[in-house]
């Protein structure tokens, strides 16, 4: 929770945030688990739509938190996003 708050603040400041900054609040979510990998997936979601592109740390962290969440299908998925896009 802590971390999306900052995350938050920190957009209310005007600071965009840039991967690093996704990448350590995917990772944040999803040490969480359960309802906190949904937020992780959209954050992951919202920074690619704003053109920030994941890189390997990214995906990373992503497919980490599906796996341990047991959410197979979504790891395996990002896996392949993530051979697709050359990392």
């Amino acid at each position: 929770q802590t971390a999306l708050s900052l995350f938050d603040e920190m957009k209310q400041y005007g600071m965009e945030p840039d991967v690093i900054t996704y990448s350590a609040l995917i990772s944040a979510c999803g040490k969480g688990g359960g309802e906190y990998i949904d937020v992780a997936l959209k954050q992951f979601d919202e920074m690619k739509s704003i053109g920030c592109d994941p890189d390997k740390i990214t995906y990373n962290v992503i497919i980490k938190a599906c796996f341990d969440d047991e959410r197979y299908p979504e790891a395996i998925k990002k896996a392949q996003e993530a051979v697709s896009e050359g990392l």
